[in-house]
């Protein structure tokens, strides 16, 4: 048993080493850049046409979009590996500080949910209708947010385009801002990184879905999938908007001054066990 435990904690302390804050920002880097590329042929009159021509009409079209999409989720994956292995440190922060971090990662998600669904493709389309159909099931406020932030349904895509290119990177980096200025991230200390990301990027193609006639179920994005199938035997209100918020809201409040703290942890495992089988589930279909 002690030696057991002697591994864990040198695993731990090992992993805990590796700079994934630093491999976090230098993919966000890359997907800033290569997002600059894909952004200009997009057209929110064509969108699945826009991003499907991608590959055909510009130079290295594929390989740039597959930057943008895999570096994105690098981005997202990283910083939450980020989180978990500087949570202990997270206690000297303020609670202003600390909700504006829990903020930021939900912004950050949000993006690469509009990023997904300006792809315009089956999972792209579906996942952004379902979005405005959940948000509609807000009380009072749900068609006015669904304005303000899809409005698929009467403006295509062009609320989403702005929101991902302009507005949400602008909120993120507010949000962002006084955790990212105490830190200084040198590309050159990470060319094996950037190399090992863009080798990949031209290997493997992101995905873009063609339109199939018949499909009855069509998979949502992976951190969609849960949610997805959550919305099979709940609610949208309570499994699109509720069920999510409960999670945000345990971590705004786990912290160890607070005399709640280690049910709010084993409730945040729990969430997490929860929806890992959901995903697993709606993965299988």
């Amino acid at each position: 048993m002690t030696t057991s435990t002697s591994l864990q904690t040198t695993v731990w302390l090992r992993l805990k080493q590796l700079k994934w804050g630093s491999w976090s920002l230098i993919s966000l880097y890359l997907s800033l850049l290569s997002g600059i590329v894909v952004g200009l042929q997009y057209n929110v009159t064509e969108p699945y046409y826009s991003v499907s021509s991608i590959d055909l009409l510009i130079p290295f079209g594929e390989f740039f979009r597959s930057l943008h999409f895999y570096s994105s989720q690098a981005f997202f994956l990283l910083g939450c590996a980020h989180l978990v292995f500087v949570w202990d440190e997270t206690e000297k922060y303020s609670i202003r500080d600390w909700v504006l971090l829990i903020s930021s990662m939900a912004v950050a998600i949000f993006l690469l949910f509009t990023g997904y669904v300006l792809r315009a493709d089956n999972t792209g389309f579906s996942a952004g209708m379902i979005a405005e159909a959940i948000l509609k099931t807000i009380p009072v406020i749900g068609h006015t947010l669904n304005t303000l932030l899809f409005d698929i349904s009467e403006r295509g895509m062009q609320r989403v385009y702005i929101h991902h290119v302009i507005s949400l990177d602008i909120l993120w980096l507010i949000l962002a801002w006084d955790h990212l200025r105490r830190y200084r991230v040198r590309v050159a200390d990470h060319i094996v990184l950037i190399c090992l990301t863009l080798i990949f990027c031209f290997l493997i193609a992101a995905p873009i879905e063609p339109d199939k006639l018949g499909v009855t179920y069509i998979s949502g994005p992976w951190f969609f999938l849960g949610l997805q199938e959550l919305l099979r035997y709940l609610h949208p209100l309570f499994a699109g908007v509720i069920f999510p918020l409960l999670f945000v809201v345990a971590l705004l409040y786990a912290r160890k001054q607070n005399r709640l703290y280690r049910q709010l942890l084993w409730f945040i495992y729990a969430w997490l066990f929860v929806y890992a089988i959901l995903t697993l589930v709606a993965w299988l279909r």
